[in-house]
């Protein structure tokens, strides 16, 4: 993000104030602010490993909806074994249910991508249109592998026993799944600025993008250390996709395809290959969603594209491109 650049962090406030004037109580406000930004921090999680694979390494994944859909019957596959941890009525077993499908939902989207890298990016780096050719055949050939591994019909993914229903804040009724998926985006977030802005790694892998010669001279592996944001891309858009199936209750093999969408208008909105961009973008995302679904059902389809037509008129790089994060 640009140093002391609070505009776009402003219009968060600005979208939530405006709906404000228009919903008819508060409660609902507040019910429908929290949904929006439970769903902004969701598309956060998918979305972050592809602007982190873009702007780091230039790479246009058109295949990343994949390792959504993978990861999120990779934690499925675990739930369906753990049924009884699930539906215990004790937080403790509940996580202890949790933990072990999100592990295999990090674990399958980081190995599919690394064999992704390897097999299918790799011939054709420097190049944006066969990028964009063979990893959509990429996505394509996971999702038929898909129906072969889990079969075609939906899978049904109910959520845990203790993060079912709501809790009520005043009198505006908040569904816990949604205040755990906002937690969980804000820890991801974090995680991401930490790493990429406080470590070694981080100043390496941004130092490696910007001069790739003098890094290598210094002894270090860049190609490697492109290999380990590919792999960790990848992970992160595997526990995206586990945190949106639970929100849908129900695996599909073409959800990932189906959020690829959305999640290219979040990288635009922010600024591609911006972390801190699509963080914002996200969250204003699942606020107009929300909003405007809420208000004119019926333009809640184009409501995103207009938000992103009107953020590129402002901004035509986005809220904080790249090339400023």
């Amino acid at each position: 993000m640009r140093r002391h650049d609070w505009l776009p962090l402003a219009l968060i406030a600005v979208l939530a104030l405006a709906a404000f004037a228009f919903v008819p109580s508060t409660p609902t406000w507040l019910t429908l602010t929290i949904a929006g930004l439970a769903m902004g921090m969701m598309i956060f999680m998918m979305a972050s490993g592809l602007t982190l694979v873009f702007g780091l390494m230039d790479v246009m994944n058109f295949a990343h909806g994949a390792f959504i859909s993978v990861g999120a019957y990779a934690a499925a596959s675990v739930l369906i074994q753990l049924k009884g941890g699930m539906q215990a009525p004790s937080l403790a077993e509940n996580l202890m249910a949790m933990a072990p499908a999100l592990a295999a939902a990090v674990a399958v989207a980081g190995l599919l991508g690394w064999i992704f890298e390897r097999v299918v990016i790799r011939p054709v780096y420097g190049d944006h249109l066969k990028q964009i050719l063979v990893t959509m055949g990429g996505l394509i050939v996971v999702e038929q592998l898909i129906h072969v591994v889990w079969g075609p019909d939906m899978i049904p993914l109910p959520r845990p026993a203790t993060i079912t229903g709501s809790v009520l804040i005043g009198d505006a009724a908040i569904e816990r799944y949604r205040m755990l998926a906002v937690l969980v985006g804000l820890a991801v977030f974090a995680a991401m600025w930490l790493v990429l802005n406080r470590t070694r790694l981080g100043l390496l892998i941004r130092a490696g993008v910007e001069n790739t010669e003098m890094v290598e001279s210094l002894g270090y592996r860049v190609r490697r250390l492109f290999v380990g944001v590919f792999v960790a891309g990848s992970a992160l858009a595997g526990l995206g996709g586990v945190m949106w199936a639970m929100y849908q209750e129900s695996v599909t093999a073409g959800m990932g395809m189906q959020m690829m969408v959305v999640i290219f208008i979040v990288i635009i909105i922010g600024g591609m290959g911006s972390v801190g961009g699509c963080f914002v973008g996200a969250l204003l995302v699942g606020l107009m969603a929300n909003y405007i679904g809420y208000l004119a059902p019926k333009l809640a389809l184009g409501s995103n594209i207009l938000l992103m037509v009107l953020i590129l008129l402002w901004r035509p790089r986005g809220l904080y491109p790249a090339s400023k994060a």
